[in-house]
């Protein structure tokens, strides 16, 4: 049995399209998520609330990053060793994305893209 395929260029654009809009979505998700668990050590609010946000430049090469431009936010991250307040975020130390990569959260991107492109299509 042969198969012929004919693909619409227009057709491939939008889907390239909605799929780069479902990826930055898909990372306000995660952010979202990580401000509501509070693990993000926190003193003055900067580096959760202002330095923290989504570079989304090279989102049509399906890459997004979710970036903290603080200059001692890699200090925080790589030391959960650290004594950090709990005032404000009370489960705050280092190594905060830790559960969305290997953790009890490392399912919430794929699930959360495929719920949010659902909803796009």
């Amino acid at each position: 049995m042969k198969v012929k395929a004919k693909v619409n260029p227009n057709h491939l654009k939008y889907m390239q399209k909605i799929c780069a809009e479902a990826l930055v979505d898909t990372s306000k998700e995660i952010m979202l998520d990580l401000k509501k668990s509070k693990t993000m050590p926190r003193d003055s609010g900067a580096l959760q609330n202002r330095s923290t946000f989504v570079d989304d430049s090279k989102k049509n090469s399906g890459k997004v990053s979710i970036v903290s431009d603080t200059p001692y936010a890699r200090r925080l991250y790589f030391h959960p060793e650290y004594n950090f307040q709990k005032g404000h975020n009370a489960n705050a130390g280092g190594m905060w994305f830790q559960p969305y990569i290997d953790g009890k959260k490392k399912d919430l991107a794929s699930k959360a893209f495929a719920r949010i492109l659902k909803g796009k299509l």
